[in-house]
Protein backbone atom coordinates (compact mmCIF):
# COMPACT_ATOMS: atom_id res chain seq x y z
CA UNK A 1 0.00 0.00 0.00
CA UNK A 2 2.85 2.36 0.75
CA UNK A 3 4.44 1.56 -2.62
CA UNK A 4 1.21 2.34 -4.44
CA UNK A 5 0.84 5.69 -2.72
CA UNK A 6 4.47 6.50 -3.54
CA UNK A 7 3.87 5.89 -7.25
CA UNK A 8 0.71 8.03 -7.16
CA UNK A 9 2.45 10.91 -5.40
CA UNK A 10 5.38 10.79 -7.82
CA UNK A 11 3.11 11.09 -10.93
CA UNK A 12 1.01 13.82 -9.29
CA UNK A 13 4.06 16.04 -8.98
CA UNK A 14 5.15 15.56 -12.64
CA UNK A 15 3.89 17.64 -15.59
CA UNK A 16 0.95 16.03 -17.46
CA UNK A 17 1.32 15.19 -21.19
CA UNK A 18 -2.41 14.79 -21.85
CA UNK A 19 -3.85 16.82 -24.74
CA UNK A 20 -7.31 18.26 -24.29
CA UNK A 21 -9.06 16.85 -27.36
CA UNK A 22 -11.19 18.12 -29.20
CA UNK A 23 -10.10 21.59 -28.08
CA UNK A 24 -6.49 20.75 -28.98
CA UNK A 25 -5.90 18.74 -32.15
CA UNK A 26 -3.01 16.26 -32.14
CA UNK A 27 0.08 16.72 -34.28
CA UNK A 28 -0.16 13.84 -36.75
CA UNK A 29 2.75 12.50 -38.83
CA UNK A 30 3.06 13.75 -42.38
CA UNK A 31 2.20 10.35 -43.91
CA UNK A 32 -0.53 9.28 -41.50
CA UNK A 33 -3.39 7.20 -42.95
CA UNK A 34 -6.57 8.94 -41.92
CA UNK A 35 -9.02 8.66 -44.80
CA UNK A 36 -8.91 8.22 -48.59
CA UNK A 37 -9.52 11.37 -50.65
CA UNK A 38 -10.56 11.57 -54.31
CA UNK A 39 -9.54 14.02 -57.03
CA UNK A 40 -12.44 13.59 -59.46
CA UNK A 41 -10.76 15.37 -62.38
CA UNK A 42 -7.98 12.76 -62.51
CA UNK A 43 -10.23 9.70 -62.45
CA UNK A 44 -10.61 7.93 -65.83
CA UNK A 45 -12.88 5.12 -64.59
CA UNK A 46 -10.21 2.47 -65.29
CA UNK A 47 -11.63 0.35 -62.41
CA UNK A 48 -8.18 -0.70 -61.20
CA UNK A 49 -8.83 0.41 -57.64
CA UNK A 50 -12.14 -1.47 -57.44
CA UNK A 51 -10.63 -4.66 -58.87
CA UNK A 52 -7.57 -4.65 -56.61
CA UNK A 53 -9.44 -3.83 -53.39
CA UNK A 54 -9.27 -6.96 -51.16
CA UNK A 55 -12.46 -5.94 -49.27
CA UNK A 56 -14.52 -4.85 -52.31
CA UNK A 57 -15.49 -1.64 -50.59
CA UNK A 58 -15.20 0.67 -53.63
CA UNK A 59 -18.25 1.24 -55.86
CA UNK A 60 -17.90 2.98 -59.24
CA UNK A 61 -20.55 3.83 -61.84
CA UNK A 62 -19.95 5.62 -65.16
CA UNK A 63 -21.31 6.23 -68.64
CA UNK A 64 -19.79 7.06 -72.03
CA UNK A 65 -20.07 10.33 -73.87
CA UNK A 66 -19.11 11.01 -77.49
CA UNK A 67 -16.97 14.10 -77.93
CA UNK A 68 -16.60 15.78 -81.33
CA UNK A 69 -13.02 15.72 -82.53
CA UNK A 70 -11.41 19.02 -83.53
CA UNK A 71 -10.75 19.83 -87.20
CA UNK A 72 -13.36 17.41 -88.50
CA UNK A 73 -11.78 14.21 -87.19
CA UNK A 74 -13.54 11.10 -85.96
CA UNK A 75 -15.52 11.61 -82.71
CA UNK A 76 -14.16 9.85 -79.65
CA UNK A 77 -15.86 8.22 -76.67
CA UNK A 78 -14.94 9.19 -73.10
CA UNK A 79 -15.91 7.65 -69.76
CA UNK A 80 -17.66 10.03 -67.38
CA UNK A 81 -17.68 9.28 -63.66
CA UNK A 82 -21.17 9.08 -62.15
CA UNK A 83 -20.50 7.56 -58.75
CA UNK A 84 -17.41 6.87 -56.65
CA UNK A 85 -18.12 5.64 -53.13
CA UNK A 86 -16.00 3.99 -50.43
CA UNK A 87 -17.51 2.01 -47.56
CA UNK A 88 -15.16 2.75 -44.64
CA UNK A 89 -16.95 0.20 -42.48
CA UNK A 90 -15.28 -2.46 -44.69
CA UNK A 91 -12.04 -0.66 -45.56
CA UNK A 92 -8.94 -1.97 -43.79
CA UNK A 93 -6.71 0.97 -44.88
CA UNK A 94 -4.21 -1.14 -46.80
CA UNK A 95 -3.59 1.60 -49.41
CA UNK A 96 -3.60 -0.76 -52.43
CA UNK A 97 -6.13 1.40 -54.28
CA UNK A 98 -3.86 4.44 -53.91
CA UNK A 99 -0.80 2.56 -55.15
CA UNK A 100 -2.43 1.04 -58.24
CA UNK A 101 -4.13 4.26 -59.42
CA UNK A 102 -2.25 5.19 -62.64
CA UNK A 103 -3.49 8.81 -62.78
CA UNK A 104 -3.05 9.93 -59.13
CA UNK A 105 -6.75 10.26 -58.35
CA UNK A 106 -6.59 8.83 -54.78
CA UNK A 107 -4.54 10.19 -51.87
CA UNK A 108 -4.17 9.70 -48.13
CA UNK A 109 -5.70 12.47 -46.05
CA UNK A 110 -4.83 12.96 -42.34
CA UNK A 111 -8.52 13.52 -41.48
CA UNK A 112 -9.85 11.00 -38.98
CA UNK A 113 -12.96 12.69 -37.58
CA UNK A 114 -15.62 10.91 -39.61
CA UNK A 115 -17.17 8.66 -36.95
CA UNK A 116 -20.93 8.04 -37.19
CA UNK A 117 -23.60 6.67 -34.89
CA UNK A 118 -24.93 4.39 -37.64
CA UNK A 119 -22.61 2.05 -39.53
CA UNK A 120 -24.56 2.61 -42.72
CA UNK A 121 -23.49 6.27 -42.71
CA UNK A 122 -19.84 5.27 -43.22
CA UNK A 123 -20.49 4.86 -46.96
CA UNK A 124 -19.16 8.17 -48.34
CA UNK A 125 -19.78 9.36 -51.91
CA UNK A 126 -17.51 11.29 -54.25
CA UNK A 127 -18.66 14.68 -52.93
CA UNK A 128 -17.39 13.93 -49.43
CA UNK A 129 -14.24 12.32 -50.77
CA UNK A 130 -13.61 15.43 -52.87
CA UNK A 131 -13.86 17.64 -49.77
CA UNK A 132 -11.16 15.58 -48.06
CA UNK A 133 -8.86 16.10 -51.07
CA UNK A 134 -8.35 19.71 -49.93
CA UNK A 135 -6.78 18.46 -46.67
CA UNK A 136 -4.11 16.33 -48.37
CA UNK A 137 -0.69 17.75 -47.36
CA UNK A 138 1.87 18.53 -50.08
CA UNK A 139 4.55 15.91 -50.68
CA UNK A 140 7.73 16.08 -48.66
CA UNK A 141 10.85 17.57 -50.22
CA UNK A 142 13.60 15.29 -51.41
CA UNK A 143 16.53 14.57 -49.17
CA UNK A 144 19.80 16.39 -49.71
CA UNK A 145 21.79 14.69 -52.48
CA UNK A 146 18.88 12.56 -53.74
CA UNK A 147 18.42 12.04 -57.48
CA UNK A 148 15.82 14.15 -59.21
CA UNK A 149 12.81 12.41 -60.86
CA UNK A 150 13.40 11.00 -64.34
CA UNK A 151 10.66 13.19 -65.80
CA UNK A 152 12.37 16.37 -64.63
CA UNK A 153 15.87 15.25 -65.61
CA UNK A 154 14.70 14.25 -69.12
CA UNK A 155 12.85 17.54 -69.62
CA UNK A 156 15.79 19.67 -68.47
CA UNK A 157 18.19 18.29 -71.06
CA UNK A 158 18.60 20.36 -74.25
CA UNK A 159 16.86 19.09 -77.37
CA UNK A 160 20.10 19.00 -79.40
CA UNK A 161 21.73 16.66 -76.91
CA UNK A 162 18.79 14.25 -77.10
CA UNK A 163 18.78 14.15 -80.92
CA UNK A 164 22.55 13.76 -81.42
CA UNK A 165 23.42 10.18 -82.31
CA UNK A 166 26.57 8.59 -80.86
CA UNK A 167 29.59 8.63 -83.25
CA UNK A 168 30.35 5.44 -85.13
CA UNK A 169 33.40 3.52 -83.83
CA UNK A 170 36.57 3.92 -85.94
CA UNK A 171 37.91 0.88 -87.74
CA UNK A 172 41.18 -0.49 -86.52
CA UNK A 173 44.06 -1.81 -88.65
CA UNK A 174 42.99 -5.42 -88.08
CA UNK A 175 39.49 -4.75 -89.44
CA UNK A 176 40.84 -3.01 -92.57
CA UNK A 177 43.21 -5.90 -93.24
CA UNK A 178 40.38 -8.40 -93.12
CA UNK A 179 38.40 -6.42 -95.69
CA UNK A 180 41.20 -6.42 -98.31
CA UNK A 181 40.90 -10.10 -99.39
CA UNK A 182 37.13 -9.68 -99.75
CA UNK A 183 37.61 -6.68 -102.08
CA UNK A 184 40.09 -8.63 -104.25
CA UNK A 185 37.69 -11.55 -104.50
CA UNK A 186 34.84 -9.21 -105.55
CA UNK A 187 37.05 -7.72 -108.32
CA UNK A 188 37.82 -11.20 -109.70
CA UNK A 189 34.11 -12.10 -109.76
CA UNK A 190 33.32 -8.90 -111.67
CA UNK A 191 36.03 -9.56 -114.31
CA UNK A 192 34.76 -13.10 -114.91
CA UNK A 193 31.19 -11.86 -115.27
CA UNK A 194 32.25 -9.19 -117.84
CA UNK A 195 34.09 -11.83 -119.90
CA UNK A 196 31.04 -14.09 -120.01
CA UNK A 197 28.77 -11.23 -121.05
CA UNK A 198 31.13 -10.22 -123.88
CA UNK A 199 31.22 -13.76 -125.27
CA UNK A 200 27.44 -14.02 -125.15
CA UNK A 201 27.09 -10.70 -126.98
CA UNK A 202 29.42 -11.90 -129.78
CA UNK A 203 27.38 -15.10 -130.13
CA UNK A 204 24.18 -13.09 -130.51
CA UNK A 205 25.72 -10.94 -133.24
CA UNK A 206 26.93 -14.00 -135.15
CA UNK A 207 23.49 -15.55 -135.03
CA UNK A 208 21.95 -12.40 -136.49
CA UNK A 209 24.50 -12.38 -139.31
CA UNK A 210 23.81 -16.04 -140.10
CA UNK A 211 20.11 -15.36 -140.39
CA UNK A 212 20.60 -12.48 -142.83
CA UNK A 213 23.19 -14.10 -145.17
CA UNK A 214 21.14 -17.15 -146.27
CA UNK A 215 22.49 -20.34 -147.91
CA UNK A 216 25.20 -18.70 -150.05
CA UNK A 217 27.67 -17.87 -147.28
CA UNK A 218 31.38 -18.63 -147.41
CA UNK A 219 33.02 -21.65 -145.72
CA UNK A 220 35.59 -19.36 -144.04
CA UNK A 221 32.85 -17.41 -142.33
CA UNK A 222 31.22 -20.62 -141.15
CA UNK A 223 34.50 -21.75 -139.63
CA UNK A 224 34.94 -18.43 -137.81
CA UNK A 225 31.40 -18.54 -136.49
CA UNK A 226 31.81 -22.08 -135.19
CA UNK A 227 35.02 -21.05 -133.44
CA UNK A 228 33.21 -18.14 -131.76
CA UNK A 229 30.42 -20.45 -130.62
CA UNK A 230 32.91 -22.89 -129.14
CA UNK A 231 34.57 -20.01 -127.30
CA UNK A 232 31.20 -18.87 -125.92
CA UNK A 233 30.32 -22.40 -124.74
CA UNK A 234 33.52 -22.68 -122.74
CA UNK A 235 33.10 -21.92 -119.05
CA UNK A 236 34.28 -18.53 -117.87
CA UNK A 237 37.48 -18.20 -115.95
CA UNK A 238 37.05 -19.14 -112.36
CA UNK A 239 37.39 -16.25 -109.92
CA UNK A 240 40.40 -16.00 -107.74
CA UNK A 241 39.94 -18.05 -104.63
CA UNK A 242 40.79 -16.88 -101.19
CA UNK A 243 42.97 -18.72 -98.72
CA UNK A 244 42.59 -22.48 -99.10
CA UNK A 245 40.29 -24.05 -96.58
CA UNK A 246 41.64 -26.94 -94.49
CA UNK A 247 40.96 -30.41 -95.93
CA UNK A 248 37.71 -31.95 -94.85
CA UNK A 249 38.13 -34.44 -92.10
CA UNK A 250 36.90 -37.90 -92.96
CA UNK A 251 34.59 -39.62 -90.48
CA UNK A 252 35.95 -42.59 -88.54
CA UNK A 253 35.72 -46.11 -89.94
CA UNK A 254 32.76 -47.01 -87.76
CA UNK A 255 30.73 -44.06 -89.10
CA UNK A 256 31.56 -44.75 -92.76
CA UNK A 257 30.51 -48.40 -92.58
CA UNK A 258 27.39 -47.80 -90.54
CA UNK A 259 25.15 -48.35 -93.58
CA UNK A 260 26.70 -51.75 -94.27
CA UNK A 261 25.82 -53.06 -90.80
CA UNK A 262 22.86 -55.40 -90.83
CA UNK A 263 21.01 -57.00 -87.95
CA UNK A 264 21.66 -60.64 -87.16
CA UNK A 265 19.80 -63.07 -89.42
CA UNK A 266 19.47 -60.65 -92.35
CA UNK A 267 22.59 -61.73 -94.26
CA UNK A 268 21.86 -63.22 -97.72
CA UNK A 269 22.26 -66.98 -98.14
CA UNK A 270 24.55 -68.43 -100.78
CA UNK A 271 22.56 -70.21 -103.48
CA UNK A 272 25.31 -72.78 -104.23
CA UNK A 273 25.97 -74.01 -100.70
CA UNK A 274 23.84 -76.99 -99.54
CA UNK A 275 21.66 -76.50 -96.50
CA UNK A 276 23.32 -77.41 -93.25
CA UNK A 277 21.90 -80.42 -91.44
CA UNK A 278 20.90 -79.89 -87.87
CA UNK A 279 21.76 -82.31 -85.12
CA UNK A 280 19.12 -84.10 -83.10
CA UNK A 281 15.57 -85.05 -83.87
CA UNK A 282 14.91 -81.81 -85.79
CA UNK A 283 17.62 -82.71 -88.28
CA UNK A 284 16.16 -86.14 -88.92
CA UNK A 285 12.84 -84.65 -90.01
Amino acid sequence: MAKGLAVTMRHMLQKSETQQYPEVHPDLPARSRGVIALVEENCTVCMLCARECPDWCIYIDSHKETLPAPEGGRPRARNVLDRFAIDFSLCMYCGICIEVCPFDALFWSPEFEYAEYDIRDLLHEKDKLGEWAATVPPPLAHEVGAESPKELSAGSRPAAARRTAPPAPARGPAEGASVAPEAAQGTAHKAARDTAQGAERETTQDTAQDTGQGPGRDATQDTDQETARETARRPAAEPAKGPESPPRREPPRAMRDIRSIRPPGSLPKNAGSPPQKKDGPEGER
